[in-house]
């Protein structure tokens, strides 16, 4: 089979489409043929080794754990190892490999069971497989860390990027107010999602117009923490998902430290692959309350591409791969 294959770490360049031998189900595995995959900030991070702590958390310490990259993943089952009993051959399913050594980026890959659920059927498989990882890390960050409340006051920092998108829509499904910060030109995309209002944070800074909200949910960008908590209403919680080295630093280690001086919550959370969260998310995909916003599309041999667009930092939702 054709797989993007990473030998060292190094700029998008050093991917490269290679011949490799078929995987193997193991007993609580499933075979799958990729139909489509999706790329995240994930991807590049991994493959830079960016920042540096990467190669002791889930890389390599001299070269990449993760030969073949790529967390979101949608296609038709294959076979399946013996112990496997949820899915079956020729079931659609996608889902987040992250959590199981990554591997999208190829014609096939072996995943575990717990890591897939059925692809909506009303969604193609371009759509699926730009939904798991980021829409589950806005789910949890809102859902888990964020406590979400029907009728709160939600704002979505990065609101154009992959888990913004999905923020966005998500935080409406749960009946939040929901404001968009992003830029200029994003701002008619954000209203097309459904965000009630929209800043573009090229004329004004959210942090400095005396609006307070109940729950600020950071997907991109960078404001200091202290502007984040200005923010917040008194019960007020800040989640950040993703956004400036800095931004995450501050969150890590600052927000605990914060959070313990008053009624203010200041926190930072990674997204973990779950199945329940994953069909959660399969149910809003179906039900059309939420849909993935596709930037571009590229083949398997343009992954290198793909993943130097989504460095860049300047994608509209989601940047796919299309088998």
């Amino acid at each position: 089979m054709r797989a993007v294959v990473c030998t060292k770490y190094g700029p998008p360049d050093v991917l490269e489409l290679k011949e490799v031998e078929r995987p193997v189900p193991k007993d609580n595995e499933v075979l799958i043929k990729v139909h489509a995959a999706s790329v995240n900030a994930a991807d590049w991070h991994l493959l830079r080794a960016d920042p540096f702590v990467v190669r002791l958390m889930v890389g390599g310490l001299l070269a990449p754990k993760h030969k073949v990259l790529g967390a979101d993943v949608a296609g038709r089952v294959e076979a399946v190892g013996k112990d496997a009993k949820q899915f079956k051959p020729r079931d659609e399913v996608f889902g987040d490999l992250s959590g199981c050594g990554f591997g999208a980026f190829a014609e096939y890959v072996c995943a575990p069971e717990s890591f897939l659920a059925l692809k909506p059927p009303s969604r193609t498989f371009e759509e699926a497989a730009a939904a798991p990882l980021a829409a589950v890390t806005a789910l949890q960050g809102l859902r888990d860390k964020g406590k979400i409340e029907h009728g709160q006051r939600v704002l979505v920092n990065g609101a154009s990027g992959g888990v913004g998108t999905f923020a966005v829509q998500i935080a409406k499904a749960f009946g939040a107010e929901v404001t968009a910060v992003c830029s200029t030109r994003n701002v008619d995309m954000a209203r097309s999602l459904g965000a009630d209002h929209v800043i573009d944070y090229t004329r004004e800074d959210f942090t400095r117009n005396g609006q307070r909200y109940d729950l600020v949910l950071a997907a991109n960008g960078y404001h200091p923490i202290l502007d984040y908590k200005r923010a917040l209403s008194p019960k007020g919680v800040y989640v950040m998902t993703g956004g400036a080295y800095r931004q995450m630093f501050q969150a890590m280690f600052l927000g605990p430290l914060i959070s313990m001086t008053g009624s203010k919550k200041l926190v930072f959370t990674a997204a973990k692959a779950d199945q329940e969260d994953l069909v959660f998310v399969g149910s809003l995909l179906e039900t059309g309350k939420v849909a993935p916003v596709i930037d571009r599309r590229y083949s398997l041999a343009e992954v290198p591409e793909a993943v130097r667009y989504v460095e860049e930092g300047h994608a509209r939702g989601k940047v796919v791969i299309t088998l």
